[in-house]
């Protein structure tokens, strides 16, 4: 993939990482990110080789939201002169925007905060199932403060995670939380010295990726079935799960590992 691509597609073995690359603009995000970022995204997830997949920015921030300049000039995101579907483009599709997909596939996802999140990035970073953040990293809710909502999945993921309350302190306000903070309420799953965050997060996803990635995947897609189901609904779909698993090579190494006290070898099959 070219280098002056806005979003870069990297795989190292069983991990895929995804890096916004418009540095000089701390990764705001332009009408041609949203596809690209899209685009990467499934396509990681429909590779069978990729296990878990990394999410992070070039340079100095993850990324500062959407880009604002260009939409108050009248031609970006959001503008009126942009088009189609919220003023994002002609051709938007918002069944297929990043939050919408980070939510629905399968494959583990690890953002790996390297600087500030603010207002779009911030609700990414989010949607992502782990987060492993740099000292220096912030999330920033600011939303309110440029008379917007949180547009891109936050009303629906903060609630989630903070409870109501915490989650209409942060959004009402539109308050920046410092790493250390994130990591209090839960936010981010680590917080690392900002040398060593991709060794880090690296670090994580080969400790997910050792693991059966048929069970991995199934996993996250039955926590995900159950944030929408009550109890009974949500133990009938796991068991139902379960039958397909116990027929997978990879059950039989899992078993087989166990009783001979060695690391077992997935395959995904």
């Amino acid at each position: 993939m070219s280098d002056d691509a806005e979003v870069l597609l990297e795989r190292d073995g069983s991990v895929a990482t995804i890096t916004l690359n418009r540095p000089e603009r701390l990764n705001t995000i332009s009408g041609p990110m949203l596809s690209q970022l899209a685009a990467r995204l499934t396509e990681a997830d429909a590779d069978r080789g990729v296990r878990v997949i990394i999410l992070t920015g070039a340079g100095r921030a993850f990324c500062a939201g959407l880009d604002l300049q260009t939409a108050s000039g009248g031609t970006g995101i959001g503008s009126e002169g942009s088009g189609g579907s919220a003023g994002m483009g002609a051709d938007f599709n918002m069944r297929n925007s990043p939050p919408i997909v980070l939510q629905q596939i399968d494959t583990p996802t690890i953002c790996a905060l390297n600087g500030g999140a603010a207002g779009y990035g911030m609700d990414m970073a989010l949607l992502c199932d782990l987060r492993v953040a740099a000292e220096s990293s912030k999330l920033a809710a600011a939303f309110t403060k440029r008379g917007i909502v949180p547009e891109s999945g936050g009303t629906w993921v903060l609630p989630r995670m903070l409870g109501w309350s915490k989650a209409a302190e942060i959004i009402f306000t539109g308050r920046t939380l410092a790493a250390k903070e994130c990591l209090e309420l839960g936010l981010v799953n680590k917080v690392v010295p900002d040398a060593s965050l991709m060794e880090e997060a690296r670090a994580l996803a080969d400790e997910i990726a050792a693991n059966a990635p048929l069970a991995v995947r199934a996993s996250k897609r039955m926590m995900r079935n159950g944030l929408n189901e009550d109890f009974e609904d949500h133990v009938e779909r796991v068991l139902l799960q379960l039958a397909p698993l116990f027929r997978t090579k990879d059950f039989r190494e899992g078993m087989a590992s166990f009783l001979e006290k060695r690391p077992p070898s997935f395959e995904g099959r």
